[in-house]
């Protein structure tokens, strides 16, 4: 049965969630561990202008895209603001699957099996995850892979559900573009939402695309320059958060 809070994430706009009852409610009817302490940590206030908010720039490569029977293989975040990107707290972790890997995927992440041979399984690091999250807001491209894969591994470790407030830098940049005017758009084919293609907007430079921490940094540096451009570093966070 869908919960009340899922049911409301399915049909409302973002900004009509409270997040902070939310985290208020689930630190009060989880049981003690990880995912408790998680939301103990509570959230920002929505209200908060953008450029007091501690975030956390995040990435995933998976074996798959099917959350419910793929499984993470990397993580790569760091911690930021609208205005600087914390380099020292880069973090990334590798981890064994408990699906195997696919030449599909192995073609795009190129992450093999002797790579994650000796690394651990997602339920021993999977803590030190969540105790990174805590407390900030996340920014990802691409809201879907990084929410969904991430629910799926709290759900199977904890049988809990797990939810939080992104920023998503492709849903912001697919607004962006929709706002330009028409006749000029009619012309223009390079209106991609790829990282890639979104930082090339922006006259970011090109990186290696597919690796957790780097693209964890490359959606760092979009969200700051889609700040820069369009947003206002004083708007409240929640009108950007989903």
């Amino acid at each position: 049965m869908v919960s009340e809070f899922k049911a409301r994430l399915l049909r409302e706009k973002p900004t009509h969630l409270d997040w902070q009852s939310y985290y208020k409610k689930q630190a009060g009817i989880l049981p003690v561990g990880p995912l408790q302490r998680f939301y103990q940590a509570g959230i920002i206030a929505a209200d908060c202008p953008l450029n007091t908010v501690p975030m956390i720039s995040i990435d995933l490569e998976t074996t798959g895209l099917n959350s419910k029977k793929d499984t993470i293989i990397s993580f790569g975040s760091v911690n930021m603001t609208s205005h600087r990107i914390q380099c020292g707290s880069a973090k990334y972790w590798m981890v064994k699957p408990s699906s195997p890997l696919l030449s599909e995927s192995v073609t795009i992440h190129e992450i093999t099996h002797s790579d994650i041979a000796d690394s651990p399984d997602l339920s021993s690091c999977f803590e030190a995850i969540l105790q990174t999250l805590s407390g900030k807001v996340v920014i990802v491209h691409c809201a879907a892979i990084e929410r969904h894969f991430l629910y799926q591994a709290a759900k199977k470790l904890y049988g809990q559900d797990f939810y939080f407030p992104i920023i998503d830098t492709m849903a912001l940049e697919h607004n962006i573009l929709k706002k330009r005017p028409l006749w000029p758009r009619l012309f223009n084919k390079s209106e991609s939402l790829r990282l890639d293609a979104c930082r090339q907007r922006y006259r970011l430079p090109s990186y290696k695309a597919h690796h957790a921490l780097t693209d964890a940094f490359s959606s760092a540096e979009l969200l700051q320059a889609q700040v820069a451009h369009h947003f206002d570093h004083e708007d409240v966070i929640g009108r950007y958060w989903v």
